[in-house]
């Protein structure tokens, strides 16, 4: 896409089926399945509603002041949140897991295209759900004001943030308040209003505070035990109609936070409930870096001393003084690290076997629990689980655990492929008019297979072509924009001297 003429101008005067396009191509070079079947159509279109079921055991909770907080332009919502005061300074939080599994049984086409693929893939562009889009933006996404089946797991908080009482059961909810992670943000921190949908919502605002109180006790408690901080590189493309119109980068904040230590408490509860029931479970985990004197010699560099063997608490010391005192090089330093600690992996955790625990987050116990219309070992441990509630036996062997394991790792990692091979098209899209413009850039990387550099406006990195002098990553340089393919996702600049 570097030649000229028609062609290129018709190609580039769409951005967004053109995106489609290449995303189309990467999910099935990546043995990804971008397209229904006609058996999960049919299947589809079979269903009527949303599951209802009439079970003494499934509790309504549909009064508790829920409420869901995501990206601006999420449908799929996977889980809500809610909390009460307790005496003392405790507090009782809910989080309710959407019931997935009362409506796509195991088995089923719907089931089998889940498994296949084992993920949702987000690109700007398109969405290529895990699950129909009827289902998982309808009928099993936890919608504003609509009645929904769910997996509740109920935790109670000591004034420190030490957890106690967990308790796990299926419950009738219904989400009062659509939020998005940005406004809320915003609201936390004084520089925005409460949320509309919030505002809506007597009590709505004491909830968020309380939420994000406890969401901050939390992350001090995991980071005291070597819980890693990173602050990676997510640039999200930003659409007027089919055009893109800019890219930002997607910052972590605290709505973002609130959310993520509340998974987290949920995912530790789920993964010891079943092995407290004596039932296998599929685990996300990172090992215990295994180049970590690799992660010794980055440090060196910055003047930093690490322990010759693995030690979380020394690494996030380092990190956490890094972001402090360089944040402009942080998601580059962050970026090394998470590749020199290796990817995470699922793997079948065993009744009484050794705890294998998630380096990274500081945890012993972890699991993907809270997103099964987004991630299919979400979808097996909601089945494992209610399994376990109702005393019946486990509905996957530790065989298919064991391949759906290998299988969703691999798929995991092909999807995020997908997704970052798009962020580079989309950047390259929207640059491709401002070939020979100059920006001021960022040594991401330098080395045998070349180097590579990260403008800031827009977030976009690149490759350095040309004669190269002797360059150190985290210098500052300027750059001039020579060319871009779409197709490809490539950017390439030169040194400006």
């Amino acid at each position: 896409m570097t030649t000229t003429g028609g062609k290129m101008r018709h190609a580039l005067s769409n951005h967004r089926t053109n995106l489609i396009t290449i995303a189309t191509l990467a999910m099935f070079s990546r043995g990804l399945d971008p397209e229904y079947s006609r058996g999960v159509q049919q299947e589809l279109a079979r269903l009527k509603g949303p599951a209802r079921e009439s079970d003494s055991h499934i509790r309504d909770l549909t009064a508790l002041l829920w409420c869901s907080i995501d990206n601006d332009d999420s449908r799929d919502l996977d889980q809500l949140t809610a909390i009460q005061p307790l005496a003392r300074g405790s507090v009782r939080v809910f989080v309710a897991v959407a019931d997935v599994d009362a409506l796509i049984t195991k088995g089923s086409q719907i089931d089998e295209h889940a498994r296949v693929n084992t993920t949702s893939v987000y690109t700007s562009a398109r969405v290529f759900h895990m699950l129909p889009e009827r289902l998982c933006t309808d009928l099993t996404s936890l919608n504003p004001d609509e009645d929904r089946l769910a997996l509740v797991t109920e935790m109670e908080f000591t004034c420190d943030g030490v957890l106690v009482h967990p308790t796990i059961y299926r419950a009738l909810v219904r989400n009062k308040a659509q939020l998005a992670y940005d406004d809320v943000s915003a609201w936390i921190e004084g520089t925005g209003e409460l949320p509309a949908a919030a505002q809506r919502i007597t009590g709505m605002n004491t909830q968020l505070r309380m939420q994000d109180e406890l969401a901050q006790k939390l992350r001090v408690l995991r980071r005291a035990q070597g819980s890693l901080e990173f602050e990676t590189f997510q640039p999200r493309a930003v659409f007027h109609g089919e055009q893109i119109t800019d890219i930002k980068q997607q910052e972590q904040n605290r709505a973002r936070q609130l959310i993520e230590e509340l998974m987290i408490a949920t995912n530790g509860c789920t993964a010891r409930f079943l092995a407290q029931q004596g039932s296998a479970s599929l685990r996300r985990v990172v090992r215990s870096p295994e180049r970590w004197q690799r992660i010794v010699s980055v440090a060196n560099g910055y003047n930093a001393q690490l322990p010759s063997q693995p030690d979380g608490q020394a690494l996030e010391a380092f990190l956490a003084l890094q972001h402090k005192t360089d944040p402009l090089r942080f998601p580059d330093l962050s970026l090394v690290i998470v590749k020199l600690m290796g990817s995470g992996e699922y793997v079948v955790e065993r009744p009484h076997g050794p705890p294998i625990g998630h380096f990274g987050l500081a945890v012993q116990d972890y699991m993907h629990s809270t997103a099964p219309n987004r991630r299919f070992p979400d979808l097996i441990t909601l089945r494992l689980l209610k399994a376990a509630l109702a005393g019946s036996v486990s509905p996957y062997s530790n065989d298919e655990l064991d391949e759906l394991a290998l299988h969703c790792t691999m798929q995991e990692d092909a999807a995020r492929k997908v997704e970052r091979q798009l962020r580079k098209s989309e950047a390259a899209l929207l640059l491709h008019s401002r070939i020979g413009q100059r920006f001021d850039a960022l040594i991401t990387g330098s080395g045998d297979e070349g180097s590579w550099v990260r403008i800031f406006e827009p977030p976009a990195e690149g490759r350095l072509t040309g004669d190269l002098p002797e360059l150190k990553v985290g210098q500052l340089v300027r750059v001039r924009l020579v060319s871009t393919s779409v197709e490809r996702g490539f950017i390439d600049f030169v040194l400006v001297h």
